[in-house]
């Protein structure tokens, strides 16, 4: 693996410190506070948990009320909240805050999923410029001396983009930074990232830090974003599925102290192994967190030399006692396969046109029917 090198970078989130300008981005059903906790075994940077719905946290749901829970050792605690009403998502700050549940809030306006946007919420939201600052104005005064940040993609698609727009006005209302997924809702993960989006948000934006995300592989992508777009600091999802000593590598190459990482089959079982521990730990249930850690096989173990009955016995696996079985029967020498096991993870897909409401794109504003929609949008969206 190449890591490039960069002057040591911090990055500074209202009163947070971080060591590195580096961010997990939050990912559904991947970075729960297992993966958070593996994460941070390996580097440093602030860990996002999974998207909260706010009408679930408002009412207490049993799930998200276990979601936002964060192990004793994490320092700073994130939480990234999504909703389309301006009270209900205040109301929800204003829970984290007052439980003392995190030390950052982070607001969802990036999620490209049909189920999202054909409400009005995620990705589609800032095209309504005045909910848009209404949410996060009333969400920054209910945070208090909490940092909230805002997280958004370039648009709906190439010809209705709001990220300056957007970015201006998470600026006006008082956030502590943006981050920037530079593509459409239309893209969904296809392609490549328009990183020159990123650069024109940090130029619209200056007195708060810009974030970049997408197409971070690796830390030479991190070091040639940050250097490419001016960028304060970047994000990271997909890059580190099967792969949280990305996180080593990026405090290494922004100059934090880190272990050098010899990726080999061994090394690789060996985190595996540890990720199926920390998320029978986190579920309390061995089945439950053997089954969980299926869908993370394949990013393990992606260009290494692991037969079909290997892969596929972990992928079925029942217990950490079947796991520790098959693991044993990897050649633990194998060295790191570079490209075969670099490059894209995880979903990418086609570009396809936005799921959205009704007339949704005839007007900025949010009147009528559209305001009656959105507040169902909130119920809808209950329980986690």
């Amino acid at each position: 693996m190449t890591l490039a090198s960069a002057p040591a970078r911090a990055l500074r989130i209202g009163p947070i410190d971080l060591d590195v300008p580096v961010v997990l981005a939050p990912m559904a059903g991947i970075t729960n506070t297992a993966f958070r906790l593996l994460c941070r075994e390996y580097g440093a940077g602030l860990y996002v948990s999974e998207m909260i719905t706010s009408r679930a946290l408002v009412e207490r749901n049993d799930t998200t009320m276990r979601l936002i829970r964060h192990h004793e050792s994490e320092t700073p605690r994130s939480i990234q909240l999504y909703g389309v009403d301006p009270k209900t998502i205040a109301e929800a700050v204003r829970i984290i805050v007052a439980e003392d549940h995190a030390d950052h809030i982070d607001l969802n306006f990036g999620c490209p999923v049909p189920k999202v946007t054909r409400k009005g919420g995620g990705a589609a939201l800032p095209w309504k410029t005045g909910l848009f600052a209404e949410i996060v104005d009333q969400a920054v005064k209910a945070a208090g001396d909490i940092p909230l940040t805002v997280k958004m993609r370039k648009g709906i698609d190439a010809d209705h983009l709001t990220f300056l727009d957007a970015g201006r006005a998470a600026e006006d209302a008082g956030a502590a930074a943006v981050a920037l997924h530079a593509r459409t809702a239309s893209e969904f993960y296809s392609g490549h990232a328009d990183w020159n989006a990123i650069g024109e948000l940090k130029q619209a934006v200056t007195s708060i830090p810009v974030l970049g995300n997408g197409d971070i592989w690796s830390a030479d992508d991190a070091v040639r974003m940050m250097a490419e777009t001016d960028c304060d600091g970047v994000v990271v999802g997909r890059g580190c599925l099967g792969r949280p000593w990305l996180f080593g590598d990026l405090a290494a190459a922004f100059g934090a102290e880190s272990r050098p990482v010899d990726a080999t089959l061994g090394f690789v079982a060996d985190a595996f192994r540890r990720h199926a521990q920390l998320l029978v730990e986190f579920l309390e249930d061995e089945d439950h967190g053997c089954r969980d850690i299926r869908k993370h096989v394949a990013w393990y173990f992606k260009g290494y030399p692991v037969g079909s009955d290997v892969r596929t016995g972990l992928a079925t696996a029942q217990s950490l006692a079947h796991i520790d079985d098959l693991l044993g029967q990897l050649d633990r020498d194998a060295p790191y396969p570079g490209a075969d096991a670099e490059g894209q993870r995880g979903r990418a897909g086609r570009p396809k046109r936005p799921a959205l409401p009704d007339k949704w794109l005839d007007s900025r504003d949010v009147a009528g029917d559209t305001g009656e929609m959105l507040r169902g949008a909130e119920i809808e969206n209950s329980g986690g």
